[in-house]
């Protein structure tokens, strides 16, 4: 690569990361209603320039929602060969509710349940995910009727359980994630009521 090209290709990077980050504010500000032009104000860049890089605003939510997913299913493949199973789980469980409290994708994740990026990276996780499930359990961590399905769901459930509060101090989901891993745990555990779901 010539010295000239390197430059270009270190401005088209942050442009790429710039709008992905104003994209994402504004579209939690406004929702899908946000508009291109928006995007790109808040970006400092032109129109044209989101175009450049994301061919339609669906696009860009899929792009959004697949940065995310990826930087989850490479944390969890991180943790995947840790020498304490149990530990290694808490942990990716305590990025993806730390991601979550900074990160709410709800909405655009709604929206891209069709697209193939965001399908390809979300089995990426599962498939890491379900290592880490079957180490921890293989170790005695975690009870062995839990299933990947029941970690994925439970990913975000710490930050639900302070959303409906005023104003919550900035840790206190880590308390519910300890209470959340404390019933994965198989000491004292009875039989769970239901099955776990088939998640696609």
């Amino acid at each position: 690569m010539s010295s000239s090209q390197q430059p270009r290709r270190a401005d088209a990077t942050r442009n790429y990361e710039s709008l992905l980050a104003a994209a994402e504010e504004e579209f939690a500000e406004r929702g899908h209603s946000a508009s291109i032009a928006d995007i790109a104000r808040r970006a400092g860049v032109a129109k044209a320039t989101v175009f450049r890089h994301f061919a339609t605003k669906e696009d860009l939510i899929a792009s959004i929602v697949v940065g995310h997913i990826a930087a989850l299913a490479a944390a969890a493949r991180d943790l995947v060969d840790a020498v304490d199973p149990g530990a290694a789980l808490l942990e990716f469980l305590t990025v993806a509710a730390d991601q979550r409290r900074r990160h709410d994708l709800t909405f655009l994740q709604s929206v891209t349940g069709d697209d193939t990026r965001v399908a390809d990276v979300r089995d990426e996780l599962w498939r890491h995910l379900a290592v880490l499930v079957r180490k921890a359990q293989a170790a005695g961590a975690i009870r062995p009727d839990i299933t990947e399905a029941d970690v994925f769901l439970l990913m975000c459930a710490p930050i639900h359980a302070v959303e409906s509060l005023p104003d919550p101090p900035p840790d206190l989901w880590r308390r519910y994630l300890g209470l959340i891993f404390d019933g994965l745990r198989p000491d004292g555990a009875r039989p769970l009521p239901e099955s776990a779901p088939v998640l696609s």
